[in-house]
């Protein structure tokens, strides 16, 4: 982190302001960014920061307010007038295009522009390997559709590379990434400032902000709050600006010593995918919640997907309450009440032109159709409702669609949907990946209050701080094994990366 800092603005708002239809998104926020600097836009989901970097970027107009680039005054009418600035922006939303190469989607805008009638594809995938080679091993020839969550972002973000950035915006670009990946990724960062790169930080993460960052701006309900530099604040401090009040426990209280339970809700033996798991054996037993952690590619996801049958050819057993299931489909694991909600919220967990409602009785259309067949409204507005109540689901109009509600708040209806059919067991794929703190706290107690009901919870995060505040015990995965469990004390950071890293082999006998 910087000793010194430039004092010449490479970006400066002033006065700007916002508002969709009703919604004043933006009130007069006034923002500046300094030469070389990494600068973090804190505040909670709906507090305006994407709003404001669309802004900075051109896909949306302001109402009101002035935007400097090096003292003159601009006006940025589209992402490609952003881009002749200087300004680089990856979203939080993965934008790739998915049935092209990787290569083709990290050189799109220089093709784009080009003259030529013939692409270079040796030439493109050469720059995109280049680009890639700093972050990750994915293949330039590889298409994004057959990319994990997790690689796309890291596409993303090399694709922002190539760009000739002066300002480059990050919108949350380690929520899909594992530690490792994300301490490369902040390595690069760090380079590109010392180079005079300007770089805009958006996170919720508080340890990103205070390890990385060298100012940080707080925004709340579409208004400025703060900037101060790094030294001169604490983590607290930030939070209580965020949301406007103390939140003095993120995770609630784990079991205790006699509060725990022999009795096993779901066994799993032997569990195998030859191409991507092998020999998964584990218990998710009554009133836990039990953790599963590695590094990208390990198979956390591919493992809690199998046991649900919603991919992959499967051999082993998989038991609820001792009895043996025979799951062939998704289907099967939900009629036995073994849900998986999904890492990727707005592609696989929630339909987001659907109204809440229909999105919350999607899984259990039984219990509001009537006898033909037909969707009654009401009891589907009645069962989102009392869901969402047991939530705290915060939105104006059950019938609203999805799209317009906070990431937090469609993250608890992707739960209310699992809730509406009564499950057993709960497999939560990186549950808060892009909620704000407030919200993150309120899942947090919520997959706590189900775990003391009696429903198997087993969270899959990338997130380390997360699984340890969360968990009563973690699984670490490996290339498609488990190579060992933590809990108690020696649930630590450490521990988990060891076990995530070393040979398998090794892992059985530390």
């Amino acid at each position: 982190m910087k000793t010194t800092m430039e004092n010449d603005l490479v970006l400066k708002l002033s006065g700007v302001s916002k508002s969709f239809g009703p919604v004043q998104a933006l009130r007069g926020v006034d923002f500046d960014l300094r030469r070389g600097e990494i600068h973090a836009i804190a505040g909670e989901n709906g507090a305006g920061k994407s709003t404001l970097m669309n802004i900075v970027d051109g896909i949306i107009r302001p109402d009101s307010g002035e935007i400097y680039i090096d003292d003159e005054l601009v006006e940025i009418t589209s992402p490609a007038v952003a881009q002749r600035l200087g300004i680089g922006l990856v979203h939080q939303e993965i934008a790739l295009c998915p049935d092209v190469s990787v290569a083709e989607n990290i050189c799109m805008c220089a093709t784009s522009i080009s003259r030529s009638l013939l692409m270079d594809f040796r030439a493109i995938e050469a720059k995109a390997k280049a680009a890639l080679g700093t972050l990750c091993d994915v293949p330039p020839t590889a298409l994004v559709r057959d990319l994990s969550i997790s690689q796309q972002q890291l596409v993303e973000i090399a694709k922002a590379l190539t760009l000739d950035c002066r300002v480059l915006i990050l919108d949350e670009p380690t929520a899909a990434l594992t530690e490792r990946e994300a301490k490369i990724l902040f390595g690069i960062m760090r380079r590109l400032a010392d180079q005079g790169i300007s770089i805009i930080y958006i996170t919720h993460r508080m340890a990103e902000i205070f390890e990385n960052c060298d100012r940080v701006t707080v925004f709340r309900d579409g208004q400025y709050v703060m900037t101060r530099d790094i030294r001169e604040i604490t983590p607290g401090d930030v939070v209580a600006a965020m949301v406007g009040r103390v939140i003095d426990n993120l995770y609630p209280a784990k079991l205790a010593a006699h509060e725990r339970s022999d009795e096993v809700i779901l066994a799993v033996r032997n569990l195998t995918d030859r191409a991507r798991y092998r020999n998964v054996t584990f218990d998710l037993k009554k009133g836990e919640i039990l953790g599963l952690a590695g590094l990208i590619g390990a198979g956390r996801s591919e493992i809690a997907r199998g046991i649900c049958r919603l991919e992959g050819e499967t051999s082993g057993e998989v038991e609820l309450y001792g009895r043996a299931l025979r799951l062939r489909h998704y289907r099967d694991s939900i009629d036995h009440g073994i849900v998986y909600l999904s890492e990727d919220r707005k592609g696989d967990g929630i339909f987001l032109d659907m109204s809440i409602a229909a999105n919350v009785s999607a899984l259990s259309l039984e219990l509001v159709a009537t006898r033909f067949g037909i969707v009654d409204e009401r009891r589907e507005q009645d069962l989102a409702t009392r869901l969402g109540r047991s939530l705290n689901l915060r939105y104006g109009d059950i019938r609203q669609a999805a799209s317009a509600l906070s990431g937090g708040n469609q993250q608890k209806v992707a739960i209310a949907k699992m809730l509406s059919v009564n499950p057993k067991v709960i497999f939560l794929d990186e549950p808060t990946r892009g909620v704000d703190v407030g919200a993150k706290a309120e899942i947090h107690r919520i997959l706590r209050a189900l775990a003391q009901d009696g429903v198997g919870i087993l969270v899959i995060s990338s997130e380390l701080p997360e699984l340890i505040g969360l968990c009563d015990r973690v699984l670490v995965v490996r290339e498609g094994e488990i190579t060992g469990e933590v809990a108690g004390d020696r649930m630590t950071e450490n521990n988990i990366m060891y076990l995530a890293s070393i040979e398998a082999g090794r892992a059985a006998t530390a």
